[in-house]
């Protein structure tokens, strides 16, 4: 498989060409030039001079963006200033944040430490914009949507993993995949019935053992599993694979291992998705840590493997039915045929493949996951939910597309577990060549200063959907509560009058396309899933160590008192070691 490495390489020797080459050609000019001859002291001056060098040039930027946004009547965010230079120890402590922290929380350390809810973390001399402001993440997603783009830094970190797929690309490759989304997909609920069916089957075979299941890696094959005859028209069948056992089984990246094929694949892809996050951490210069080898590619090298045959088929289905003088019909294409006819690039069908797994795994896993532990945590809820699903649906019946729309309440609770748990929690995009302005709003820090905002060109702009539906401003005092209620009383007027205060699937142009599909599939799958359990208990007993919430967190603020789980993220969210839960099989006739 090619891999696009030599690209870094070339952008770093041109950086500290930059940084390094041309300060210490104009030193060398220098003394030459006045003859001086520095003995024992020219290494010692030599590196003042880069130094200084240096803070002229970070001196000259800054005020030439400073000079840029007065020009246009804005000003530049407040900026984050560390004890080190370039913010280095900024840098670490975001590095330590992650394995030790609340997710995201060391950004909130920094919103209430400046008073302010969008920041320049500015590390190492090079602009980061973090932001939680509802305003300005509408500006970024809707209104100014034309004034940002995934951008070359981005598309660059996850180059290797996701190479031209939809969520690296802002061009034709997104139109690509858009008309196989916009259809009218009535046939999907047959998918739903039957792999949730399997699913459902698995788990009950461990509530009848009286075992913990782990619910996430099981949800994870359910949707993959689904998403694979969904999309490719294949069978992978990873349900009846090797499963996770209670008390044994290893802890991957982001859950449960098995040793098998399948197992494999997933912890090549879940340790892509926490490479390219790390990178994200490290800021722009993160090449440095890998200048002699790409941490991604054995593991880009192990999905390409898993992928590359299933794409082989289809173009070898696609050769041979255009010998026949056959096509097939449009409606029944899964969107691996919908791919070949439009492009045979086996690379461009493997990247989009890739993608829209991405999406469709971890996006309806994720929102089972976290469903389920709410429902754990709040039998009340589980109850009220089982409640209507027997009204709509009966105890044994598939639903139908109507039932599904009829469940007000689980609906609510889909909702509140979006809110307060969104699959992406933080999300990146870059401003475009010329400097925007964004609008002054956020209510959490009254800003006495009128002058809007001016991003610089070309600048990360760090955003969180997780902080934004959690703001007291925006959602009441009760914000960090799970409460399904709200999207149902008098309170979902605040939701209704501002929709892009709750972006789980993004927004604007590029809202998530297969947002309904995720909607419908967890709504069917609940459906089944309270028609078999009437009880869900966490298994806190046989979590991995050191996957359970650490103790300090009980001191912390906002919802971290309240977890029984550690929520982490690696590009979409997650249940550090997995969520294990006990299934309670509901009787006969109840």
């Amino acid at each position: 498989m090619h891999h696009p490495y030599s690209r870094y390489r070339v952008r770093l020797f041109w950086d500290f060409s930059r940084i390094l080459f041309v300060p210490s050609l104009l030193f060398y000019a220098i003394l030459s030039a006045t003859r001086v001859r520095l003995g024992l002291l020219a290494a010692p001056t030599y590196l003042a001079f880069l130094f200084l060098a240096g803070y002229t040039r970070n001196l000259f930027v800054q005020t030439e963006q400073a000079r840029k946004a007065y020009r246009v009547g804005g000003r530049l965010p407040p900026q984050v200033v560390g004890k080190w230079p370039g913010n280095f120890d900024i840098m670490l402590k975001l590095a330590k944040a992650a394995r030790t922290r609340y997710i995201g929380d060391i950004y909130l350390d920094f919103f209430e430490e400046y008073k302010c809810t969008t920041l320049n973390l500015r590390l190492l001399w090079t602009d980061m914009i973090i932001t939680m402001d509802e305003e300005h993440i509408k500006f970024v997603l809707a209104t100014g949507f034309n004034h940002f783009w995934r951008g070359r830094r981005q598309k660059e970190r996850l180059e290797t993993f996701l190479g031209d797929g939809i969520f690296n690309r802002d061009d034709e490759h997104r139109a690509l995949a858009r008309p196989y989304f916009a259809r009218d997909r009535t046939s999907d609920f047959e998918l739903f019935e039957k792999y949730s069916l399997a699913t459902i089957s698995v788990a009950a075979q461990s509530a009848i053992a009286g075992v913990p299941v782990e619910v996430q890696d099981l949800y994870s094959r359910f949707s993959i599993d689904s998403a694979a005859e969904f999309l490719f028209g294949e069978h992978l069948d990873t349900l009846h694979g090797s499963l996770p056992v209670a008390g044994k089984s290893a802890m991957s990246v982001k859950g449960s291992a098995t040793d098998d094929d399948f197992g494999s694949f997933v912890q090549a892809f879940e340790r892509s998705q926490e490479i390219t996050t790390n990178r994200a951490r490290r800021g722009y210069f993160w090449p440095v840590k890998e200048i002699f080898k790409d941490e991604a590619v054995p593991h880009a090298d192990v999905i390409s493997r898993y992928l590359e045959p299933i794409v082989s088929r289809a173009l070898a289905h696609k050769s041979t039915m255009k010998r026949a003088g056959l096509h097939a019909s449009a409606d029944q294409n899964t969107f691996l045929e919908y791919l070949t006819d439009s492009t045979e690039d086996p690379k461009v069908i493997r990247d989009q493949l890739l993608n829209i797994l991405l999406a469709s795994r971890d996006t309806t896993s994720c929102l089972l996951t976290y469903v389920t532990y709410f429902m754990a945590m709040h039998p009340q809820v589980t109850r009220k939910m089982r409640a209507e699903v027997l009204e709509h649906c009966g105890r044994h019946g598939a639903p139908t597309f109507d039932n599904i729309k009829s469940l007000r309440y689980v609906h609510a609770v889909i909702n509140e577990t979006l809110r307060l748990f969104p699959p992406v929690p933080i999300n990146i995009r870059e401003s475009r060549e010329n400097g925007v302005l964004l609008p002054n709003s956020d209510p959490t820090y009254p800003d006495p200063d009128p002058q809007p905002l001016y991003f610089p060109g070309s600048t990360i702009v760090m955003y969180f959907p997780m902080h934004a539906q959690r703001n007291k401003a925006l959602w009441g005092p009760d914000a960090d509560e799970f409460d399904p209620d709200r999207w149902l009383d008098e309170r979902l007027r605040k939701y209704t009058d501002n929709p892009m205060m709750y972006t789980p699937f993004s927004g604007g142009p590029r809202i998530c396309l297969g947002q309904n599909y995720a909607r419908n599939e967890a709504s069917y799958f609940l459906v089944r899933l309270l028609q078999e359990f009437d009880t869900f208990t966490l298994a806190s007993d046989v979590q991995p160590e050191g996957s359970l919430p650490p103790s300090e967190w009980k001191t912390g603020r906002g919802r971290q008192p309240m977890e029984k789980i550690w929520p982490a993220y690696a590009m979409t969210l997650f249940v550090k070691g997995g969520l294990w839960i006990r299934l309670g099989k509901a009787a006969d006739g109840n």
